[in-house]
């Protein structure tokens, strides 16, 4: 079988993926368009934008690995994730790294806590996580006692889904935003009626049509190959002996110790294995690290 056959073209890449979204809104102004559109007002200048920042706390708790991180004019913090796959876990991840980036926030000795950052996390999903129907799911702390009363604590977290049906309850501009997020054409984009959605994909067009990000794109994909060859062929010599399938699991596990000695998540590792987070917790609890 061709090797290269399941590599999907750039140009045929939706934001839904993450490399296309995170070489896409790693570009400040996209990213503002973006928030603009998801928030419903305009955003200042960000004057920060990371993709792929890391947060760890100790070298021994887990690590996370931001999608798109970004700074507004007014100190407000913006954590934009893009999540392809379904997982139950979502909800309390989401608390996971508006915790980390928290901590980031507050330089040491600083005993004010009232100069943290607002913060928003904002998690796009093509999927509806909480079975509503709902575009948008907003979430603050509220007091159950007093459901009016609000803790100000300036955190948000905002569940994005793609594939809502609350039309009525929603900007237009949101909801042609989410369709084209999933569905990121020419003929999208030019059927949604907003400039700031055409103005995003401008910069998809150039991000596909550029050559050095097509080589990064290129050896993005040729690592997790290799990785994965690299499992499965110690897989299959220990399944001489062990059998096929104790032997690919032993192959799996050999490469997650690697990874974990070298300081990987178990995010990072999933996502570069092409395995799904609980499976690689299993291997690590079977290699009792």
């Amino acid at each position: 079988m061709n090797r290269r056959q399941k590599l999907i073209p750039l140009n045929k890449l939706n934001l839904t993926d993450r490399f296309l979204f995170e070489e896409v809104m790693e570009d400040p102004l996209a990213h503002q368009e973006a928030l603009g559109i998801i928030l419903g007002r305009d955003v200042p200048l960000l004057t920060q934008n990371e993709a792929e920042k890391e947060l760890r706390i100790s070298p021994e708790a887990r690590s996370v690995r931001l999608d798109i991180f970004s700074m507004d004019e007014d100190r407000a913090v913006y954590n934009t994730e893009m999540q392809k796959q379904r997982r139950a876990d979502l909800s309390r991840r989401s608390r996971y790294y508006q915790s980390l980036v928290d901590i980031s926030l507050l330089e040491p000795g600083i005993p004010d806590y009232s100069q943290l950052n607002e913060s928003y996390l904002i998690m796009i999903t093509p999927f509806d996580l909480f079975g509503r129907g709902k575009y948008r799911y907003t979430f603050r702390a509220v007091c159950e006692e007093a459901p009016g009363c609000i803790l100000e604590d300036g955190a948000t977290r905002i569940f994005l889904n793609t594939r809502g049906t609350n039309d009525d309850e929603v900007s237009q501009e949101l909801a042609e935003f989410l369709h084209y997020v999933e569905h990121t054409t020419d003929e999208a984009a030019e059927h949604a009626g907003s400039e700031r959605i055409r103005r995003i994909h401008d910069r998809v067009r150039k991000v596909r049509s550029s050559e050095e990000v097509g080589v990064k794109y290129m050896q993005a994909w040729e690592e997790k190959y290799y990785e994965k060859e690299e499992a499965r062929k110690e897989g299959i010599q220990e399944g001489f002996q062990e059998g096929l399938q104790k032997g690919l699991q032993k192959g799996l596990k050999d490469l997650v110790k690697k990874k974990l000695e070298r300081g990987k998540s178990v995010e990072e590792i999933a996502d570069a294995l092409e395995e799904n987070e609980d499976m690689i917790q299993e291997l690590i609890k079977e290699l009792d690290v």
